[in-house]
């Protein structure tokens, strides 16, 4: 009787964790690759880093898993959240990515589920969550809705075309 051939299953969902960037991970994401269809319509970890190293208002985040970073995305503070909110307690979720060779795992699902646990954390006076989807990204679009953003009809035009607004509320 032969055995059944040896599957490898995703990490369970227990294994994935939102963690603050820290350099340790650099050497991970700067091997990052998306598609140039999927780089449209985010930054890649190594040049949202570079900009991160520049501005206080910009606070990288690495999903891992099994402490392996596979996705990464930027909670922003700054001047430019007032396009998306009039919320001052908010924050702008930028550059959202899981690399290619990780997508299809339910990374990006389990990351965005583990937000609201994430900001209250590390961000304790923030009560919304925003961030802007391009309205030909739908994947992306059903994504966040699936993880409890709400799409409250606002757009924005945004460097690749038009942006639905997504919103977050983190108060209970």
């Amino acid at each position: 009787m032969n055995k059944p051939a040896f599957t490898s299953q995703p990490p369970s969902t227990t294994d994935v964790e939102l963690v603050p960037y820290h350099c340790e991970h650099d050497a991970v994401l700067h091997t990052f690759y998306l598609p140039e269809d999927q780089q449209q319509f985010t930054g890649m970890p190594d040049k949202m880093l570079a900009l991160a190293k520049q501005d206080p208002h910009r606070h990288p985040v690495v999903i891992t898993a099994t402490g392996r970073p596979v996705g990464f995305f930027i909670l922003y503070d700054g001047d430019e959240l007032t396009d998306y909110t009039n919320t001052s307690a908010a924050l702008l979720l930028r550059a959202f990515s899981i690399h290619y060779a990780d997508q299809g795992q339910g990374y990006a699902k389990k990351g965005l589920l583990l937000l609201p646990h994430f900001v209250s954390r590390h961000f304790p006076n923030i009560l919304e969550v925003v961030l802007g989807v391009n309205a030909r990204n739908l994947p992306a679009q059903n994504l966040y809705l699936q993880c409890g953003f709400k799409d409250e009809g606002d757009t924005k035009m945004g460097s690749h075309g038009l942006q639905h607004i997504l919103k977050m509320s983190l108060s209970s």
